[in-house]
């Protein structure tokens, strides 16, 4: 089966970013617990363990396309003083993620890609929920 290389370059990207994801959640809990506060360390951890998971479903999207995945190169992680500036950072991340899926989903949608549009309209609704708890997070003031 043929596959399109730009679907290739959607799916690279996109494990790129969960994987980005996944390293700068974990820091933050890291440094959340360091911190003492357990119940943001505990949320930031289980944010991690999520974005992986998005990890493997793409990987075993890629791999199925007969793909060896790869996470490229991470950029550095984003920390903060404190809660607020982690979950600024957050939002941003969620942001390029929302988008990116957005503007991939659109791309398979084109191909008419029905398994990748289905991985990626799943990927979109998720990403928009965690955009979605840290913009409540954040109006509420709240560490969790």
């Amino acid at each position: 089966m043929a596959v399109d290389p730009r679907t290739l370059g959607w799916l690279a990207r996109a494990l790129n970013h969960e994987m980005s994801a996944v390293q700068q959640y974990l820091a933050q809990s890291v440094l959340a617990r360091l911190w003492g506060d357990v119940e943001l360390a505990a949320r930031l951890r289980a944010e991690a363990i999520e974005e992986l998971e998005h990890a493997e479903r793409l990987m075993e999207r890629q791999i199925l396309l007969g793909v060896a995945p790869s996470g490229g190169q991470l950029p550095v992680v984003r920390l903060g003083r404190n809660a607020q500036e982690l979950l600024a950072h957050d939002h941003q991340l969620e942001v390029q993620a929302v988008q990116l899926y957005a503007d991939a989903l659109m791309h398979a949608r084109r191909l008419r890609d029905q398994d990748s549009t289905a991985l990626l309209q799943s990927l979109l609704a998720q990403e928009r929920e965690h955009l979605e708890h840290i913009a409540h997070t954040k109006s509420a003031g709240a560490s969790t």
